[in-house]
């Protein structure tokens, strides 16, 4: 699914977060966001997600106009098309690895037959199948991250947003984590946006864009 960003301001309250962003993600690709504290990565990504909205401008997913919906229709959406990967992993403590994969499966209340075994799928494909009767408090962190990265993954979105995604992990891990993110764009052709301070990973990319001072202040192609 294919993301055009047009002229996206932000503000809060007197700061002026995000200046006059432009910015298209062609499907398939993999973006990395890269850029000091305060840039403004984070809030663009969320304005990307439609967690948050913008003062000015529009985000486009294959020329629907997202911020023309309405806030439900704006939920449904996200839950359908986009998967969201945090720094911090915001698993269930008191559901098992397979739950927690599955919770946006049962917060939409479908029918769970099916994505059950998705779950597992997913599970055995990111070398978790041994852990699914797990709670996060017997996991690694790495094992926690990966099963965020399952969930995010469970309604086979269009496109997954991550933020910071391996912060919380050294650097064995982190770049384990970012290998997947590409196996799995080229199996399931998904579309990644990446947040990442570390350079070293964001040449995981197919594009970076660097942002400064709430602009884009250079764009680089590994």
């Amino acid at each position: 699914m294919k993301i055009e960003i047009k002229n996206v301001h932000k503000y809060y309250g007197h700061l002026h977060i995000l200046k006059g962003i432009d910015l298209t993600v062609e499907e398939g690709e993999i973006l990395c966001i890269t850029g000091a504290s305060g840039a403004g990565k984070t809030t663009l990504l969320h304005i990307m997600g439609s967690l948050e909205v913008p003062d000015e401008g529009s985000v486009f997913y294959d020329h629907v106009d997202i911020f023309s919906l309405s806030q439900k229709e704006r939920a449904l959406f996200r839950n359908k098309h986009i998967g969201f990967v945090f720094q911090f992993h915001f698993l269930i403590p008191e559901l098992t690895a397979l739950e927690n994969v599955m919770l946006p499966v049962l917060i939409s209340k479908k029918e769970d037959t099916s994505y059950r075994e998705k779950a597992l799928y997913l599970l055995e494909k990111l070398g978790l199948r041994d852990r699914i009767h797990h709670k996060p408090s017997a996991l690694s962190g790495g094992e926690q991250q990966r099963i965020a990265v399952a969930r995010a993954l469970i309604n086979s979105p269009d496109v997954v947003l991550a933020d910071e995604p391996s912060g919380n992990l050294d650097s064995e891990n982190a770049h384990a984590l970012h290998r997947l993110f590409l196996a799995l764009n080229e199996e399931f052709h998904q579309t990644f946006v990446i947040i990442t301070h570390n350079p070293e990973l964001a040449t995981y990319s197919h594009r970076q864009i660097h942002l400064k001072d709430g602009l884009i202040f250079r764009e680089l192609h590994p």
